[in-house]
This record gives structure tokens, sequence and C-alpha cells, in this order.
């Protein structure tokens, strides 16, 4: 028995659905990417071990650039590494000289969901396309980088709550 005010029954199978027409992209986007890798100096304890920031700033690039060569990342291969220069900057809050040592990636990803987890690291300075000139992007596609986007700073989020609790 239906209600008053509803007479027709509604059938769910008649409802208009919204269709896509499935674009997949084959072509590949190949990208630059820049870190600028933070060097925080670390006195020396017993006269042994003390480093300023250049040296905490270079060598943390060095293990940064081991890590991009030697794990592989899923939807991107990594083509090139470039290190720049390491550059200082006057700090007014620390009062201090800080650091930075540059690196740049060349990469082709399968997609720009894959790229993604590339712009929400802290070092991320900025992600240059180098190909295709152009991009068509489905909704499918869309929906897809933002669910990316909203899982990759989750996830740093969460990384920095355990790493401040402990």
């Amino acid at each position: 028995m239906l209600r008053p005010g509803f007479e027709r029954e509604i059938v769910f199978d008649e409802t208009p659905q919204r269709e896509e027409p499935e674009i997949k992209s084959t072509t590949k986007i190949r990208a630059r990417i820049r870190f600028d890798y933070r060097g925080k100096a670390r006195p020396a304890r017993f006269f042994i071990g003390g480093k300023d920031s250049e040296e905490a700033a270079a060598e943390l690039r060095e293990q940064q650039a081991a890590l991009w060569r030697n794990v592989p990342v899923q939807g991107v291969f990594v083509e090139n590494i470039e290190m720049g220069e390491i550059y200082s900057v006057y700090d007014e809050e620390a009062d201090d000289e800080i650091a930075y040592a540059p690196l740049e990636l060349e990469v082709t990803a399968d997609s720009l969901g894959a790229l993604v987890r590339f712009a929400v690291r802290e070092e991320f300075r900025r992600l240059i396309i180098l190909e295709p000139a152009g991009l068509n992007i489905s909704v499918r596609e869309m929906e897809q980088i933002f669910f990316e986007v909203y899982s990759q700073v989750k996830t740093q989020w969460m990384q920095r709550i355990k790493r401040y609790a402990d």
C-alpha cells in the first residue's frame, strides 16, 4: 500500500544514468619535478659528528636521490635525476642561515594521479609537464585525481601525527 501522494511506484532501473564515454588515455606524461631538501645543522658532541646546514642538506639530498633511483613507484618511471647547487636563505625565526639542496627528477607517469604523491611532499617546489602539450581529462579521471590527493594528504598527516606523538 502506498502513501497518499505517492501513487506511482518508482522503479530504479528506469532512473537515468550519466553516460560517460570511456576515454582511456594511452599517452604517458613526462614531467620535471623539483624538490628542495632543507638541511638542519647538528652541533658536534664531544668534538665528533658536527655538520653545518649545507652538509646536512647535501647528505639528505643524496639519501633521497638513492631512494628515487632504487625504490620503484607504481605508475612512475624516474628517467633522470639532477642535483642543483646548494643555496642558503636567512631564516628570521631561527635567526640562522638555512641551506637547501635542490633535486630535480625527470619522470614518466601513467596518469596525473600518479604525480600527486610528489606534490604533497613537504620538499616539493614545482612540477612542469613536458609532454604532452595538452590533456583531456574525463570526469572519472578527475574523481581519481581528487581521491588520490585526499589519500596522500591523509597519509602525510598521519605520519606527522605519529612523528610528533613519539
